[in-house]
């Protein structure tokens, strides 16, 4: 619908604060004019390293017609080593970092920002590298839904002593959206399905490479073979904090990650630099054949 969807911000206590200092941004709504800044923009791609994300805004302004392969992009987050953050037209590009903390310090601040900004009708769209299970390396994939490591669609996290749990879905519509697009493009394996976030890169995610590990290859292998069987076809550290957020500030929002491996047949990522580089490039194209196609440029 042509309705505009502003951010909800769960936070009654924001409309009593003077200022809203962005710490990790290094941003403030005394320093810096949120709507002049940021007021058209209605997609935010974020990714974990802020060389990804950089790439990301020079591609995207090339495909948009809004730069050069030569342009500079300027970090708006200069004042910080914590994120770094990019803009071109309607989209901005901004690095979370590894693990939930991270992208949940990082979300707190955005979706602040787009709030105080005055944003509507945005599309949030993660995009990353993943361990995939029973897919090709290289095939992306779309979330259907954020599972944890015991495979329930939650975020549980613990406030003021107690656990809350939230949901972690994701925009069904998107997911299609994203999927046709991928169709039209027609270069790679991509599917839809559950993503499974865990808290840890190695023993979390059944991994017997890491420096500690007490646990044998067969109770690894029937792990992961569980958790195909539930729907779960890659695995991150991000999208479960990531869902919960944008649900509750009534944000569309997406996750799209390559597999760089079949963990089923391995847990090292031994494919060379430049096939890493192009797995790598294959959410960026998606997402921005998808955000060309939003703005009628397709």
């Amino acid at each position: 619908s042509d309705r505009e969807n502003f951010i909800h911000l769960c936070n009654p206590h924001l409309e009593k604060m003077k200022e809203d200092i962005l710490y990790h941004f290094a941003l403030g709504t005394g320093t810096h004019d949120f709507p002049a800044l940021f007021g058209d923009v209605k997609f935010v791609c974020v990714g974990g390293s802020p060389s990804r994300m950089k790439a990301f805004i020079a591609y995207i302004a090339e495909e948009l017609g809004l730069g050069s392969p030569d342009s500079d992009y300027p970090n708006i987050c200069v004042g910080t080593d914590r994120y770094a953050m990019y803009k071109v037209g309607p989209v901005l590009s901004v690095s979370h970092g590894m693990g939930i903390p991270s992208i949940s310090i990082m979300l707190h601040e955005l979706i602040k920002l787009l709030y105080h900004a005055k944003c509507s009708n945005i599309t949030i769209i993660r995009i990353g590298t993943s361990g995939g299970i029973g897919l090709e390396p290289g095939s992306v994939v779309i979330t259907r839904q954020s599972v944890d490591a015991t495979f329930k669609p939650q975020f549980e996290q613990v406030i003021l002593g107690k656990t809350v749990i939230r949901s972690t879905n994701l925009d069904e519509q998107l997911a299609k959206e994203l999927m046709q697009c991928s169709k039209e493009i027609n270069e790679f394996n991509t599917v839809i399905g559950n993503t499974m976030c865990t808290l840890d890169f190695y023993e979390g995610q059944g991994r017997l490479d890491g420096a500690i590990c007490l646990y044998n290859e067969e109770e690894k292998l029937q792990y992961l073979k569980e958790a195909y069987d539930s729907g779960v076809r890659n695995i991150e550290m991000e999208s479960s904090v990531f869902a919960a957020m944008c649900n509750l500030s009534g944000v569309k929002a997406a996750v799209v990650c390559v597999t760089l491996l079949n963990r089923l047949e391995g847990d090292q990522i031994s494919s060379s630099h430049d096939v890493l580089v192009e797995y790598q490039q294959r959410p960026q194209k998606l997402v921005g054949y998808f955000i060309k196609k939003s703005l009628g440029k397709v």
